[in-house]
């Protein structure tokens, strides 16, 4: 079985990579640990935590998204609607508010889900943001829990993943090129370095 560690980093995109530092780094808190750049092109990576990290793409003619609010349902072709973010506790949320009102941004009151309270706004570039603190006790991975009242086939066959539905592969028998290949965030670490 495949074990996931968290989230590598989430990819966004950005016209100004100035005002995306200026909020994630200097008002949010995230560090900002990595870039890639040359002319026309960056590559920039602010940490979230030990083990995930949000990057931001700036491109020469990209624009801001429209704002659409987190959950209005669509129609049409869309993969986005909001990420959130894990805070601590509930002080954490009403510390974030308070700075991002007195940065001039929009922020929801704090809202309780039952498991996360959350609160909710949008980065420079209207990307719709969520950060949440979970609800001391209550914890849907150690006990999932489906309210659905139609629920598909699929999603009655339970919380944990099903051998057998996809063909499982043999990886001693795979004749294809397992080679890693150099990429751009080579220059990053210094020759030998790992």
């Amino acid at each position: 079985m495949i074990r996931y560690t968290g989230i590598n980093h989430l990819a966004m995109a950005t016209k100004d990579m100035d005002e995306t530092i200026r909020f994630w780094r200097d008002l949010l808190g995230m560090r900002l640990v990595a870039g890639l750049g040359r002319p026309g092109y960056r590559h920039y990576f602010f940490e979230i935590s030990a083990h995930d990290m949000i990057a931001f793409f700036e491109w020469q003619g990209v624009e801001r998204i429209p704002e659409k609010d987190h959950g209005v349902p669509v129609k049409g072709p869309f993969a986005f609607d909001h990420v959130s973010f894990e805070v601590e506790k509930d002080v954490d949320l009403r510390n974030l508010k308070v700075r991002l009102e007195g940065a001039g941004f929009w922020v929801s009151e704090i809202v309780d889900h039952g498991f996360i309270h959350s609160i909710y706004s949008f980065d420079p570039n209207h990307i719709p943001i969520e950060f949440s603190a979970p609800v001391p006790g209550v914890d849907i991975r150690k006990r999932p829990r489906m309210k659905d009242r139609s629920p598909s086939p699929v999603t009655l066959e339970g919380a944990d993943p099903r051998p057998g539905v996809w063909p499982a592969g043999d990886p001693s028998s795979y004749q294809g090129d397992m080679k890693v290949y150099p990429g751009e965030g080579m220059i990053l670490t210094e020759a030998g370095e790992k």
